[in-house]
């Protein structure tokens, strides 16, 4: 941002440099132009998309209308954020000034906190999600993603982190306890956690899907396991400090893991041992989930950050600039009759709700307010970095949910249907499906051009030949939206010259997609082990659960969170109908009630402030996410349609058994019709339990609330102002009146942010 000559700097301690910089927020000349020309470039590319269309949509205009949009927001919706509603304050000491101690709290430079940050809240919603979500359309899709996170997702992101920055690094539920009382807070925190158990699940349905029958990427996943050890034990203990020069070591290591596995693939020996089933996969991911819980950070988890940074930010970066430089067509029309009729193979369920839950993470996300409290505001140096921080990280994983949706996109149809529809349809009454019943199940899908045109039929060998080109057996039915990724990244990728063909690019867009996964379950076990070892700590009798220091308790407590998802994962992946198009909307349902409980918290704490005025910033997505949320609960418990209901599907189920009959839609056997009455009876209950929690929480919220404004003098449970001693900058690159302060510090031969760096 540019800035005029109005500015001032502010000192703590008389006899040391300043610790804070107040600019003047007057918008200059020159930032208004270039401003200008930004908003000129998103408005083109929302023209073209939005508007004009026409027979051929270019994928660029995706970057344009994102990017342009996002940096928009940044500078003009975050500053008011800032301005009326935060107004953070660079004097007073953060939690990780006041309580460093090298571990949990430690001031950190606010570059490599936005690497951490990010890769701690990119899971695979906004991967998958988008990819899913296709079938409706693009038009949708891209307008709440990129709308939804201006408004909503990034504005929860940054409220939540600030708000737990004034209260010492508290976590989402310890917040929630304070500030809506014991019954609101309890069932955040039970509601939290049981929502955190069904998130790691799906995660885990997502991954085993890629995975599942591929022994070339589960060798390169396995390896990545082997190589995140060295790293920690290199990092530690050979080269400690030195995080750039063993990065650039795992990231070749990593390249080699991919070219290992087409070996591998082509091994008669190798290939079996790789070669593992989908039940097989969920018990080998239970087993790492409870490893990488119970074993030293610095050992695999820290690690495995370092490398999942690299590869995501890099990888989509790498994607972007592909897509401005091959600038591929878009097949798919921009909105679909399935988003109209709720028949879609990818899930059923119409556009409101069902597209705003699956799209999840990339628009707004529950489970980025579990790191947003607890978890970041414990290494941030200012409360002046939490705009780049945590609205800017929220915006970088929407651009990585945008590029997901035009890599799904960018496909044919034929190819995004047949690839994303349950074996049970693709199959056409066989138990196995083929190129020739996968195509004559997408031919009768009446799918049509930009120009609403009808397609022609697709050959069978086409499905052949796809599966040829990236080395695997088949990619029919390869649900969950990973493999869909993979195939779009792989379609633009090859198209430059030089770097690989489609089956490389395939299988390294596994390993990105997997790196993403693997991240979020370890640290989701991890802080769901947290979570519940301070519920039970609660209880009389069961105080020493509280203690982190205590090897058993976390064993113990990793061990019954760990078969908690377990079984939610086993069963996803046994599910007959397809584990992800039955869990997925129930991840995007928990997840998106998760943001539900976080924006009733902030909109809460806004009203205790007295901020009326602007309570609407927080309000309105509170608003519309719940609406949301609890429309789509209804739907999945009380619908009628067998798609859609869990229990409407469970009595249709029972029925058929009861007739006697073999087979009900895709379960072939009375054995799997047992399987499917088991899993939706497990999921509608879950959806009923997580609704209701909810329910709770918001009228907890609202009476708070309430209580307030009678009152007047409500108070909320923000710690007392400390003063700080450190200085930083607030952004990236410092501006000019950050650069003299640092140059201050440095005639004065004192180090700007001397805490926490003698733990490094």
């Amino acid at each position: 941002m540019s800035v005029d000559n109005e500015v001032r700097t502010i000192r703590t301690d008389p006899d040391r440099p300043p610790v804070a910089v107040i600019e003047s927020t007057r918008i200059t000349t020159r930032a208004k132009i270039t401003s200008a020309i930004i908003a000129v470039i998103a408005a083109t590319g929302w023209t073209m998309l939005a508007i004009v269309r026409g027979e051929h949509v270019s994928s660029m205009w995706f970057v344009l209308a994102a990017v342009g949009s996002y940096l928009i927001a940044l500078r003009f919706y975050a500053r008011l954020i800032e301005r009326k509603l935060l107004q953070p304050d660079d004097t007073r000491a953060t939690p990780a000034e006041i309580h460093d101690n090298g571990k949990d709290f430690m001031p950190t430079d606010r570059r490599v906190l936005f690497g951490h940050h990010f890769a701690a809240i990119s899971g695979a919603g906004p991967l998958v999600g988008p990819v899913l979500a296709a079938q409706m359309g693009y038009l949708p899709g891209t307008l709440w993603i990129i709308f939804g996170v201006i408004f909503a997702g990034a504005v929860q992101d940054y409220m939540v982190l600030h708000f737990s920055l004034r209260r010492n690094g508290r976590s989402l539920g310890q917040m929630a306890r304070e500030e809506l009382g014991p019954v609101g807070g309890w069932a955040a925190i039970v509601g939290v956690l049981t929502i955190m158990i069904i998130i790691i699940a799906v995660l885990g349905v997502v991954i085993i899907g890629a995975l599942a029958e591929s022994a070339w990427a589960v060798f390169s996943i396995s390896m990545t396991i082997p190589i995140a050890l060295f790293m920690g034990v290199y990092l530690r203990f050979l080269r400690p400090g030195k995080v750039s020069e063993v990065s650039t070591i795992g990231v070749a290591l990593l390249l080699l893991a991919i070219i290992g596995g087409k070996w591998v693939a082509d091994s008669a020996t190798l290939a079996p041992l790789f070669t593992l089933s989908k039940p097989t996969l969920a018990l080998c991911l239970a087993a790492y989930g409870f490893a990488a819980s119970v074993l030293p950070v610095w050992l695999l988890l820290a690690p495995r950050d370092y490398l999942s940074t690299f590869m995501k930010v890099g990888t989509i970066a790498m994607l972007a600039i592909a897509i401005v430089v091959v600038n591929p067509d878009i097949q798919m029309p921009a909105v679909t009759h399935f988003a109209l009729d709720g028949t879609g193979p990818a899930f059923a369920g119409q556009l409101f709700p069902f597209l705003f839950i699956t799209i999840a993470c990339g628009a707004i996300s529950g489970f980025h307010a579990l790191i947003s409290s607890g978890t970041t505001p414990k290494l941030m140096e200012k409360e002046g970095q939490g705009r780049v921080i945590g609205y800017g990280g929220m915006l970088t994983e929407s651009f990585v949910a945008i590029m997901a949706l035009v890599a799904a996109c960018v496909l044919d149809q034929h190819l995004y249907f047949a690839m994303n529809a349950p074996a049970g349809v693709t199959g056409m009454g066989q138990a196995v499906p083929t190129p020739e019943t996968a195509a004559a199940y997408t031919n009768g899908l009446n799918l049509v051009n930009q120009a609403g045109e009808r397609l022609p039929d697709i050959d069978p060998s086409y499905f052949a030949q796809a599966a040829i080109d990236v080395e695997e057996h088949s990619i029919i039915s390869r649900t969950g939206g990973a493999p869909t990724l993979a195939m779009g990244m792989a379609e633009v990728m090859h198209q430059i010259p030089l770097l690989g063909n489609k089956a490389f690019w395939y299988h390294f867009a596994v390993m990105f997609e997997a790196l993403f996964i693997l991240t979020t379950i370890d640290a989701g076990t991890r802080v769901a082990r947290f979570m519940f070892s301070d519920a039970i700590g609660n209880i009389p009798g069961l105080g020493k659960f509280k203690d982190a220091s205590w090897r058993g308790g976390a064993w113990l407590c990793s061990a019954i969170v760990v078969v908690a998802w377990g079984s939610i994962l086993y069963m996803g992946v046994t599910d007959p109908l397809g584990g992800i198009n039955m869990l997925f909307p129930l991840f995007g349902i928990a997840n998106q009630l998760l943001a539900g409980v976080a924006l009733c918290l902030v909109f809460t704490i806004t009203m205790k402030k007295g901020l009326y005025r602007w309570a609407w910033i927080p309000g309105l997505p509170m608003a519309f996410v719940l609406l949301v949320t609890m429309t789509a609960s209804w739907q999945k418990i009380f619908s009628a349609d067998p798609r859609i209901g869990y229990w409407s599907l469970r009595n249709a189920a029972i029925a058929a058994r009861n007739a006697g009959q073999q087979s009900f839609q895709a379960a072939r056997t009375p054995e799997q019709i047992d399987v499917v009455i088991r899993n939706t009876a497990v999921q509608g209950t879950l959806s009923i339990i997580y609704a209701v929690f909810v329910l709770i929480v918001f009228a907890a919220a609202m009476y708070a609330c309430v209580r307030a404004v009678q009152s007047g003098q409500a108070t909320t449970s923000e710690e007392p102002h400390v003063d700080s001693h450190i200085f930083a900058p607030r952004s990236f690159v410092p501006s000019h009146a950050e650069k003299e302060v640092l140059a201050e510090w440095k005639d004065a031969g004192l180090d700007p942010t001397p805490v926490g760096r003698t733990h490094q």
